[in-house]
């Protein structure tokens, strides 16, 4: 049985984001073919949640060569959906520190149905713990249509640009 959702669906305004690409784009570095966000719905503060969503083109990187014939989003490019959510969170409210946030590990991650392209894959994530400087926990749920295709909780950590090992 998957866990509700961290918001009732119902309630997000696609219509009306709260932050679209351009403003994503200011908080996260991603670009090209690794931008994994089209827009984030809502921010709840008091709750430190947020839902945002992918729309999945039919030219993803990983269309022709992950599945052929039969392409199915790849469970490693969802979760780096909802890691780039819960990493704009932690970059625009500082919740970290840091220049990035990077990705520091994954628990309990199920993946229940297919993603194809196409799809709108709807993304909500919740901070759960943080420890400032260090590390901030996420639980986090993948959506298309009323459906929860996948699910699990993340770390991110700060990255600083002085520690590159040269």
């Amino acid at each position: 049985m998957p866990p509700p959702s961290l918001f009732p669906l119902e309630s997000l305004d696609f219509d009306n984001p709260q932050f679209d690409l351009d403003e994503i784009r200011k908080v996260n570095p991603q670009r090209h073919e690794m931008e994994q966000l089209t827009a984030v719905l809502t921010v709840d503060r008091e709750s430190q949640s947020l839902a945002g969503y992918k729309d999945l083109g039919d030219n993803e990187f990983w269309i022709t060569g992950h599945m052929p014939g039969f392409p199915l989003m790849p469970g490693v490019v969802m979760c780096e959906c909802a890691a780039q959510l819960a990493g704009f969170y932690a970059r625009k409210y500082n919740v970290l520190g840091g220049d990035y946030v990077g990705f520091g590990g994954m628990n309990d991650v199920k993946f229940r149905y297919p993603v194809f392209p196409g799809d709108r894959l709807v993304l909500m994530a919740m901070v759960t713990k943080v420890r400032p400087h260090r590390r901030a926990e996420f639980d986090f749920q993948g959506f298309v249509s009323d459906r929860m295709v996948f699910c699990g909780s993340m770390f991110g950590v700060p990255i600083d640009r002085d520690q590159k090992i040269d």
